[in-house]
């Protein structure tokens, strides 16, 4: 399942009034109501601010809401902080709050600071939302996710233990301590190790923000301080990277294996040479492509079905009603065999 593979610059808006003559705007005069539910897109504005603009990640993801803003006829705002910062996160919050955009969409560095923030926008009058990342004590009317929790955190543990060998130490570098997905998928990792691998132990966990060089330095300090340390965990697309090259580093390929939630051209050359075991991702383009439909969905009062047909590759998106979240689908593992097949 991959949307347009073809390569598309990357967006950069400025804030406040910048925002509106800098955005990535395409329109279809005539939107084809059957690729995107019902309704027209041509006079809708969606924006979506990631936790952090310029890594390879929401660059795909923003990759996929500009694609299906071309194909739906909707324009899509793209801005982010250079760092993960939750400070300057919402800054370019409110000034798209100021400009009344359509919909919001926020992937939160902080759930709970974002909160009141999403409550000010629906004041406004924007239908907000929330995607990769969840704010769930927020007022968002849906959380677009990439794969179910419990999918996630125990697919990093299968592939993490097989090349184990079932047993072991290991430790989690993950990203921001307060990312909503990132400690949910934690959570699944500590209870399914000790209910499934109980011949297994994680022994840290440790946190270098959105910085694959901390991450990296964070690897290394870990093998240093646990010597029968024998897995890594990289929980972001950051941090999968820098344990895989700390590993390297250390030439201790073989010895202590690595996992980890990378893009597939970021991970590519340590699957190759086996700094990495694996990589546990979605297809993240499509995530993006789902953010922006869904995005229409809401500004036309279009309720999402149990089971949605999006378009042609996303035939069978789940959508749960009771918590609000649209669910892209099971999550994919990428080797050394198939991660070429992606260009982000």
């Amino acid at each position: 399942m991959t949307i347009s593979k073809a390569t598309t610059g990357v967006l950069s808006l400025g804030l406040a009034a910048t925002l509106a003559l800098a955005g990535c705007t395409t329109r279809d005069d005539d939107p084809d109501p059957g690729t995107g539910g019902e309704g027209a897109a041509d006079d809708i504005t969606i924006a979506f601010v990631p936790k952090l603009q310029g890594i390879p990640y929401f660059e795909a993801m923003n990759t996929g809401g500009m694609a299906a803003a071309e194909e739906l006829g909707f324009e899509w705002l793209y801005q982010g902080p250079t760092t993960a910062d939750a400070a300057a996160q919402a800054d370019i919050v409110r000034s798209f709050i100021q400009q009344e955009v359509d919909v919001l969409f926020v992937a939160p560095n902080d759930p709970d600071s974002m909160a009141p923030l999403l409550q000010e926008a629906q004041d406004a009058g924007i239908h907000v939302a929330t995607t990769d990342t969840d704010a769930p004590n927020s007022v968002r009317e849906v959380f677009i996710s990439q794969a179910s929790v419990e999918g996630i955190g125990q697919q990093l543990t299968d592939s993490l233990m097989e090349a184990m060998g079932g047993e072991g130490e290991y430790a989690i570098v993950s990203c921001g301590e307060t990312a909503a997905n990132l400690n949910a998928w934690i959570e699944v990792q500590e209870a399914y190790t000790a209910s499934e691998y109980p011949d297994a132990e994680i022994v840290d966990i440790v946190y270098a923000g959105e910085d694959q060089a901390r991450a990296t330095q964070m690897a290394t300090d870990l093998m240093l301080a646990n010597p029968d340390l024998t897995g890594l965990v990289g929980e972001c697309t950051s941090s999968a990277p820098g344990v895989a090259q700390a590993v390297e580093d250390a030439d201790r390929v073989g010895e202590v294996f690595t996992v980890g939630l990378g893009t597939p051209q970021s991970m590519l050359p340590y699957l190759e040479t086996g700094s990495s075991s694996a990589s546990v991702l979605w297809d993240v383009e499509a995530l993006g492509y789902l953010t922006g439909w869904a995005g229409v969905q809401l500004e036309n009062e279009v309720e999402f079905e149990a089971t949605n047909a999006v378009n042609e590759d996303l035939t069978a998106v789940e959508y749960d009603d009771s918590t609000g979240v649209l669910l892209l689908g099971p999550p994919t593992v990428f080797t050394a065999e198939n991660a070429g097949d992606y260009d982000y």
